[in-house]
């Protein structure tokens, strides 16, 4: 199991790009509320520690993890966000349900970050049981919320440099902060 050894609640706030200017969604599932709630104050703590002002957090509630995605959705629209956090979590029953809802909610966000230019971040437990879940919302494991959280800043500063007319590799990251630099692609004369 990838998270049996890991805390999800650490971050070097040293490697994580200046996140004051960027405005952030978070849909919130409401089944499963005590493990998404322990999820969302991962994410929103995160965020508020990282200098992300309170009034740039906007937070919907959903009733189950399948309207993430509707959810998510309508939030891109008209919201303004630099990225969005979808919080959910569902846990393995004896029927195929667990099944359906996991590959669908997975579907539906990855056709989202697809279709749309603001990244959506998943953030939906998938676990075998009660335990697991309560382990990775602020259990043994840390917080999937916060490692979410931390990965929607990244991911809106990647978004905010692809769109600057200059590129990745200037100097505007504290040392070990993300830093993509182009490669000059070699073109073949023939």
């Amino acid at each position: 199991m990838a998270t049996e050894n890991k805390n999800l609640s650490e971050y070097d706030k040293n490697t994580i790009p200046n996140a004051k200017d960027f405005r952030f969604g978070i849909v919130v599932s409401e089944w499963n509320e005590t493990i998404t709630e322990g999820l969302y104050n991962g994410a929103f703590d995160a965020l508020i520690d990282c200098e992300v002002p309170a009034t740039q957090i906007i937070r919907w509630n959903v009733p189950g993890s399948f309207e993430l995605i509707y959810g998510a959705k309508k939030m891109l629209q008209t919201q303004n966000v630099d990225a969005v956090i979808v919080i959910g979590c569902v846990i393995q029953g004896q029927t195929k349900h667990f099944d359906f809802v996991c590959e669908g909610v997975t579907q539906g966000i990855k056709d989202l970050n697809v279709q749309t230019d603001i990244p959506v971040i998943f953030c939906v437990l998938t676990d075998n049981n009660i335990q697991q879940s309560i382990d990775r919302s602020g259990g043994i494991h840390g917080n999937k919320g916060t490692e979410a959280a931390i990965a929607a800043i990244k991911m809106a500063y990647i978004r905010q440099q692809a769109s600057m007319s200059h590129p990745f590799n200037q100097p505007l990251l504290t040392s070990g902060a993300i830093q993509i630099e182009e490669t000059p692609r070699k073109i073949d004369k023939e």
